[in-house]
């Protein structure tokens, strides 16, 4: 009796054990979705403008199900490295989903190519305009070399070559910068971001939730809990 009774505690601590492993697992594996700890609820996201402004570039149409809002720094490497999974995931929900861009700036060029960007939009080329900053961002972007007096690329130089490129009125993009025409625009996403809880770029809503881990099945994960 007292030898049927060990077994049977023996294989009650295998099962639990089991359990508990089979917990870990299942947590480590599902994709994971946050809220900023100040966010309105989910239901009044769309009241609040520090997700969303009148003026912030949208791709998409307005009334989508699904809202993916990117607080991104046009000059983050792991905005650009993240850049084409959003894109094709905008092309595989076309229709159902809508992008809009927020600016964080957290690097030397991050205003000047967010200007960029904003003038090339002007002239209906933001969109355009982005993808080229995103792949063109080694060669424009701070370079942090080993040392002091790491030579630095002529950003000015660089981005008049790109909007040759773009096709896009020279004057009018100098004319942008010469007004400073976005800084406060700039500033302000900067603020409402930071009244989220973004503290590093990329950071990612969709339908205000926040996409807690950077890959393209959490992000699909949230699209389709959207879409239901």
């Amino acid at each position: 009796m007292s030898k049927e009774i060990k077994i049977l505690g023996g294989i009650a601590i295998v099962v639990i054990a089991a359990a508990i492993i089979g917990a870990s697992f299942y947590r480590n594996s599902t994709p994971v979705a946050t809220k900023p700890a100040n966010a309105t609820p989910a239901k009044s996201w769309k009241e609040n403008e520090a997700f969303i402004r009148d003026d912030s570039p949208t791709l998409g149409p307005k009334d989508a199900k699904v809202t993916i809002v990117e607080f991104l720094d046009p000059e983050c490497e792991s905005c650009a490295k993240f850049h084409p999974i959003v894109k094709k995931a905008l092309k595989d929900y076309e229709g159902k989903v809508r992008l809009v861009v927020r600016y964080m700036p957290l690097h030397p060029n991050s205003l000047s190519a967010a200007t960029f960007l904003e003038a090339a939009g002007e002239q209906g080329k933001y969109w355009e305009a982005q993808d080229l900053l995103f792949a063109k961002q080694p060669e424009w972007g701070t370079r942090h070399g080993v040392g002091h007096g790491a030579p630095q690329p002529d950003v000015n130089a660089l981005f008049k070559k790109y909007a040759g490129e773009l096709g896009l009125n020279i004057e009018q993009m100098n004319a942008v910068y010469s007004a400073n025409k976005y800084r406060a625009k700039v500033e302000r996403d900067q603020k409402d971001g930071q009244s989220l809880g973004v503290r590093q770029t990329p950071t990612i809503f969709v339908n205000g939730v926040k996409l807690a881990r950077l890959d393209d099945t959490s992000l699909r994960y949230l699209i389709n809990a959207g879409l239901k």
